[in-house]
């Protein structure tokens, strides 16, 4: 069954439009906050078909990200209690409780890992309105954590740029067969 390919096509679609700029910002800002695909599924092919302007998306990216953060921020600062059901009903809440306890160890110095951390980037944002942290100080952790992510992506993608993509979409099935696999692997050994 080949999903993959229509996938990756469409994807690569989307990056080329003449407002993938406009999209890749507003998933990258409602990322930060409830959605649950990164920001990255339109980074990386924008920054592979434009190699030249990967630093300005990553820029953008981690900007709209710093600005969707904010908002969770002002939620779990604001609103906890009308989201934290919301948060129980999607599975997050043993990460929450995780991420407090990190922001309880290392303070403001988690968000450097929250970029680069397999927990969603909303977590660390809404845990740090909870704990009423500084906003100066989470917003510039924020952006710079965002950015060094962003823009390690964007270098590798641009990087191996448009040869990159030929090669990976003459792959794409298998890759994408076999991401499904682990996965499906590490569900059942991390049960």
């Amino acid at each position: 069954m080949k999903i993959f390919g229509k996938m990756y096509d469409k994807t690569m679609q989307w990056s080329r439009h003449r407002l993938a700029v406009y999209w890749l910002c507003f998933v990258s800002f409602i990322e930060a906050v409830f959605f649950p695909i990164p920001p990255d599924v339109m980074l990386i092919p924008m920054a592979m078909n434009k190699p030249k302007q990967a630093m300005k998306y990553a820029l953008y990216t981690a900007l709209a990200s710093m600005l969707g953060g904010l908002l969770g921020y002002a939620i779990g600062y604001y609103a906890y209690d009308f989201v934290q059901h919301y948060i129980i009903q999607f599975g997050y809440q043993a990460k929450m409780e995780q991420v407090i306890a990190w922001f309880d160890q290392w303070g403001i110095l988690v968000l450097f890992v929250a970029g680069f951390s397999p927990i969603p980037y909303k977590v660390f944002t809404i845990a740090g309105g909870l704990l009423h942290m500084a906003l100066l100080p989470f917003a510039v952790t924020a952006f710079v954590s965002r950015a060094a992510r962003f823009i390690l992506v964007a270098k590798l993608s641009a990087w191996g740029g448009p040869k990159i993509e030929a090669k990976l979409r003459r792959s794409i099935e298998v890759i994408g067969w076999g991401v499904v696999v682990l996965a499906v692997i590490a569900y059942l050994i991390l049960r």
